[in-house]
């Protein structure tokens, strides 16, 4: 897209759509704001944005529905806003597919920072076809494409995958073979640390085990090293799995 990144606000309280929308209009960000998921889905369907910041309680339809719609329709980014201490709740975000969330009360620079990260994780997209030569790594049947940020199946068909998805697979697929903790994949894909509670990378994995491996149940691929984190295991190799 051309011109300054495009945001979508969609939450129900009209003063946190006026006071973020006008601090991230101060950061050079191309603003819009929706009330509910109604007016959301409508301004989707208009112009689509970069990233949606999607506020996860609302009256009526609300953030999961709403993002598990995105998910399945279009390839941006979404940042779950969720209230302190909804553990469950960020982890049903992450699983219909929001790329992070942020819990209320946040501060605005925290914010600014999670959207920054998932908008250069986002990068600039391709179509595949305009990709002849793209580099690419292979998860048995399936086949990432580097340069286009797509995963295809055995068939050439487009299998949806979220950013950070498309993140885990290249950081396993350029460390075949290699012990990978939880923390080192989060500083690898966001640049972050892990911690105890959080559930995010497992969740990630889990969700690509059902697009990659022929069997998920017992993963072949992507495989659990019991307390320590996960390893890529190419279709080639042999090697006793955990799970």
């Amino acid at each position: 897209m051309d011109g300054n990144p495009s945001i979508l606000i969609v939450d129900d309280d009209s003063q946190i759509r006026s006071l973020l929308s006008e601090y991230l209009a101060d950061k050079g960000f191309d603003v819009h704001t929706a009330a509910d998921a109604d007016s959301a889905r409508r301004a989707l369907a208009a112009a689509p944005p970069q990233l949606v910041l999607l506020d996860l309680n609302m009256p009526g339809e609300d953030g999961l529905s709403l993002a598990r719609h995105i998910r399945e329709h279009l390839d941006i980014g979404i940042i779950m806003v969720t209230a302190a201490g909804e553990t469950v709740d960020r982890i049903i975000g992450l699983e219909v597919g929001a790329d992070d969330y942020i819990a209320k009360p946040f501060d605005n620079r925290e914010l600014l920072a999670r959207v920054k990260g998932v908008l250069r994780r986002l990068g600039p997209r391709e179509p595949a076809v305009a990709a002849r030569h793209a580099r690419s790594l292979r998860f048995g049947d399936c086949v990432l494409d580097l340069d286009a940020r797509c995963l295809h199946d055995a068939d050439g068909r487009e299998i949806p995958i979220t950013q950070m998805e498309f993140d885990l697979l290249q950081v396993f697929g350029t460390r075949p073979n290699r012990v990978l903790s939880r923390d080192d994949i989060l500083d690898l894909t966001q640049n972050r640390d892990w911690n105890p509670y959080d559930r995010s990378v497992d969740i990630r994995v889990a969700r690509l085990r059902k697009k990659i491996e022929r069997n998920p149940e017992s993963p072949r691929m992507l495989r659990t090293v019991r307390g320590v984190g996960y390893m890529f295991v190419p279709e080639t190799t042999t090697a006793p799995a955990d799970d």
